[in-house]
């Protein structure tokens, strides 16, 4: 097995991790304690217990041997003595996994029995279910008279059962019960882990996570207040920056507004006609380009979700750039109403189908449909233009990114990076992607299940 194959059977997780180590400690140390007991405690005790009993057996061998003839009778009448053994008897007990000590208390019983008895006395062993009366039976030959004859010596059961067998299960009890209680320590630790880990995808989707608690272990509460105070630097952060771009588009706006109220009531327009339009166009770029920064300032987490008709809203948006004089063909299959954040939808829609227009020109598309499998609304915005030009997709998300080349329309960059964060505010993700047959379609895939973030 490689050793990729080898690391994907370790649990990724902490939490499975420490469960899955803890389970294993406790069972090493069983088996380390039953090993411990069984070697080290019982079978120097099975082994006193069979010497003893060997040298009760030589005794009674010798007082058999020594019978005379005339008390033979007598004797075979008060002992269970065979000249042949019964069919049931075997040279080793039968072992069972379900009662293990028993199996391993007879063997190393009889193994011992047999290193203390002399080699002429063989020993056998009869199980209870080949006798007459369900019982046990060690069968040892000895010596009548000088003849040899198998004694039957029953083997009670109550002789197998001193207390292990109790101490074991009580020793299983309680590794479950070290297990259980390590596992409700174990979620207890995990539990404000998981909300920080929650807590930072809800940041990174900009959304706000709230003050997580800090009344946990030590080492947790300090990971939790750091947090805190990282998120309340970065919404301070975000205020201060909405508050500036507010100011300079405030600041800027206002000689913006002066100054095509003087070019109105000046002699310009009437003199010069290309001029003043070409000031005219100036001006609406740079009110543009202020509005899409106030637009990724301000990212519409604060807006509150509504449910919703997604297609309906692209097809306002279409026919409004119909009236434009650029027509979107629509495939817009079946997509139940669902909570989205209705300005922040239109305004990502609308910069998609606007980039649409500006690179692609042609061959303008939007297509829709429901993943059941994944319980999401799929949005496909496409073009016939040049395509992403062989840039990296993903870095064309980022700020102030621009693709296109040379006679390429002109911006800030923001575009594709406001809807990224429209798309993750709502849960959802943005995809660039190469248009099968030439041209560049963005895949939006949003969530059904209202788990846009508050």
């Amino acid at each position: 097995m490689s050793v990729a194959s080898g690391l994907r059977v370790v649990p990724r997780s902490l939490f499975a991790r420490n469960v899955l180590l803890l389970v294993a400690l406790v069972a090493v140390s069983q088996v380390c304690a039953i090993a411990v007991l069984l070697h080290f405690i019982q079978a120097p005790r099975i082994e006193r217990a069979a010497g003893a009993f060997a040298n009760y057996i030589v005794a009674l061998d010798t007082l058999l041997e020594t019978t005379p003839p005339d008390a033979r009778q007598t004797v075979l009448s008060r002992l269970d003595l065979r000249a042949d053994l019964p069919a049931g008897a075997s040279t080793a007990a039968p072992d069972s996994r379900l009662r293990f000590y028993q199996s391993y208390w007879r063997r190393t019983f009889i193994e011992s029995l047999r290193r203390h008895l002399p080699p002429d006395m063989l020993v056998r062993w009869q199980s209870g279910d080949t006798t007459d009366d369900g019982q046990q039976r060690l069968w040892i030959r000895a010596h009548l008279s000088g003849e040899p004859r198998w004694l039957a010596l029953p083997v009670p059961e109550a002789a197998h059962d001193d207390g292990l067998a109790t101490a074991l299960l009580l020793s299983l009890g309680l590794g479950a019960l070290a297990f259980a209680t390590a596992y409700v320590i174990q979620r207890h630790l995990n539990r404000p882990l998981a909300h920080l880990a929650d807590a930072a995808r809800l940041v990174s989707a900009g959304g706000e996570p709230g003050v997580l608690p800090t009344d946990g272990p030590t080492e947790i509460a300090q990971v939790s207040g750091a947090f805190n105070r990282m998120t309340a630097a970065l919404k301070e952060a975000d205020a201060t920056r909405a508050l500036m771009l507010a100011g300079i588009s405030h600041d800027i706006r206002t000689p913006m507004t002066k100054l095509r109220l003087a070019m109105a009531m000046s002699s310009v327009p009437s003199t010069d006609a290309a001029f003043a339009a070409s000031a005219e166009g100036y001006l609406d770029t740079i009110d543009t380009i202020l509005q899409q920064f106030m637009d990724y300032a301000g990212s519409g987490a604060k807006e509150t979700p509504v449910v919703g008709d997604l297609n309906a809203l692209i097809a306002n948006l279409a026919a409004d750039f119909a009236g434009l004089g650029h027509e979107f063909a629509l495939d817009l299959g079946e997509i139940e109403p669902f909570p989205f954040r209705p300005i922040s939808m239109m305004r990502m829609l609308m910069n998609l189908m606007q980039n649409a227009v500006l690179y692609g020109v042609v061959g303008l598309e939007v297509r829709t449909w429901t993943d059941m499998n994944a319980n999401t609304a799929c949005v496909v915005i496409a073009d016939r233009g040049k395509g992403l030009g062989g840039q990296d997709p993903e870095a064309l998300k980022q700020p102030f990114k621009r693709g296109g080349g040379e006679g390429q329309p002109k911006g800030t960059g923001l575009g594709l990076a406001i809807v990224e964060r429209i798309a993750r505010l709502h849960g959802g993700t943005l995809e660039l992607r190469a248009r099968e047959g030439g041209g560049a379609q963005s895949c939006l895939v949003l969530p059904l299940s209202g788990d846009a973030t508050h």
